[in-house]
């Protein structure tokens, strides 16, 4: 039998008052039970004469917002609704999108298993802020992942291209020593035909998977969540390449290797609590083949009139003497060799984007002294000013001389800079802009001028007194006799 002690320790245990623990008792119900639900409204709902036409809107078209709705209430009926009801009308639309609204997207978690899938994408690096020797360094980074182990790695590119997606596939594989049943990306143009293609993937793609043994897979269109995994990651990666940068206090990196030796540092650090995990899945990979697959394009091309070849829908220049020459081009990730009876003749940095040119005035400077009337409306004329004091000293030039003297003059001085040393032609014309007429003569004087060799300093140094070793030594034996 209960009795008044045990009722009031009873309450204090529960943390209630004494009062409220027999109110429970003499109801016989928990506390859950006897709450009533809240059915009634504190204050009149405003929007509940035009509630059924704001309803038959949104059945119509689920995609209206209530800011939308609300300020098409208050142009139908004015000065019947404050701009402070708004939140009122947002918890309403909010209540009928749960009870009554169209279904939502659902995410079905997925079960990976050891060494069965790869997910890879490209991720750009831009907003960071990265620089290389002080200069901006716009970049991507191919991002690799195995789903059942988070173990990832990565390559610096320049373009979402088949060169820099087979690159880095292959690093990674070769990194992590073993092929994956499978690899998935979402559907790069560089490796997945268009829906209304007959192949699910390109050529050149799938060249790529039989060669390493592996499964393609690709995301459906507007679905980048099946590639979540690395999706994730690649958020996950930013934020850590920006804290370490934080860290090392400096976002800036003295060239592209170093940049590269810290993001090698980086992974290594990423990686090294999955290391149960990669061990599960190594033991399921498939071993690599024998060697790795050529990651570049192989094309054919024919020197223009112009001492230009094109290639992936961008110029580059050539020696003039290539010209009418058909020319074989290794296309890579982020340059091209360029090949004539078979031996590199030049390797030129590959350009990103389209309908860009990349013009050497070594290559047509000869040709334009032979035809200097085209200098003026050459369409690559401003690739012909390897530096600002170059512009400056033509601009010059015309301020004193007709267009054509100063072409003449200046593509002298050009061919200067082409034969002997931009960097001592520019040093002359900085000398000469503005304190004397600049000529092709004026400045090959200057860069021809011996340099001054600077005296040689005598430096004296005084003989050492081998007598101070002496008393040190006899120092020491004293001291271990004692």
């Amino acid at each position: 039998m209960k009795t008044q002690a045990t009722g009031a320790i009873a309450a204090a245990k529960a943390g209630m008052d004494e009062k409220t623990a027999r109110k429970y008792v003499k109801a016989g119900k928990l506390p859950s039970e006897l709450k009533v639900e809240h059915t009634w409204r504190t204050r009149p709902d405003p929007f509940e004469t035009h509630w059924e036409q704001v309803r038959e809107k949104l059945a119509d078209n689920p995609g209206l917002e209530a800011k939308t709705l609300f300020e098409d209430l208050q142009r139908r009926f004015p000065d019947t609704f404050s701009d402070g009801q708004l939140r009122t009308l947002q918890r309403r639309v909010k209540r009928w999108r749960a009870l009554e609204g169209p279904a939502k997207e659902t995410f079905f978690p997925q079960l990976h298993r050891p060494g069965e899938l790869a997910q890879s994408d490209f991720t750009h690096m831009g907003k960071l802020g990265i620089t290389i020797a002080k200069q901006p360094f716009d970049h991507l980074i191919y991002h690799f992942v195995l789903t059942y182990s988070n173990w990832e790695t990565g390559s610096i590119c320049y373009s979402e291209s088949f060169e820099s997606l087979s690159e880095g596939l292959q690093a990674a594989l070769w990194e992590l020593g073993g092929v994956p049943q499978a690899h998935q990306t979402d559907r790069l143009t560089a490796a997945v035909h268009n829906a209304l293609h007959q192949q699910e993937f390109t050529q050149r793609y799938q060249a790529l998977l039989r060669h390493y043994g592996l499964s393609g897979r690709k995301t459906q269109a507007g679905s980048p969540n099946e590639n979540g995994d690395v999706e994730q990651s690649n958020h996950r990666l930013k934020r850590a390449v920006r804290q370490a940068l934080l860290l090392r206090g400096s976002f800036d990196f003295e060239s592209i290797a170093e940049y590269r030796g810290f993001l090698r540092e980086l992974f290594a650090r990423l990686n090294r609590g999955r290391r149960e995990r990669l061990w599960e899945e190594q033991r399921m990979l498939h071993p690599l083949p024998h060697r790795r697959l050529e990651s570049c394009t192989r094309l054919e091309v024919t020197v223009s009139r112009a001492s230009t070849i094109r290639v992936s829908n961008n110029t580059y220049s050539v020696e003039s003497r290539l010209i009418g020459e058909s020319l074989h081009v290794a296309l890579f990730a982020d340059h091209l060799d360029l090949y004539y009876a078979q031996k590199r003749v030049e390797t030129l940095p590959r350009l990103r984007g389209k309908c860009r040119h990349l013009i050497n005035y070594r290559h047509v400077i000869d040709q334009l002294q032979r035809k200097p009337g085209a200098f003026e409306n050459y369409r690559y004329r401003e690739e012909m000013f390897p530096g600002s004091c170059f512009r400056l000293a033509y601009d010059e030039l015309k301020e004193r001389h007709t267009p054509q003297v100063a072409a003449r003059e200046y593509l002298k001085i050009l061919a200067l800079a082409a034969k002997e040393s931009e960097a001592a032609v520019a040093a002359a014309l900085r000398e000469l802009c503005g304190r004397q007429p600049i000529t092709a003569q004026a400045v090959e004087n200057l860069i021809h001028v011996e340099p001054i060799a600077s005296p040689v300093a005598e430096i004296g140094v005084a003989a050492v007194d081998l007598a101070s070793y002496d008393r040190l030594l006899s120092m020491e034996a004293m001291a271990y006799a004692i």
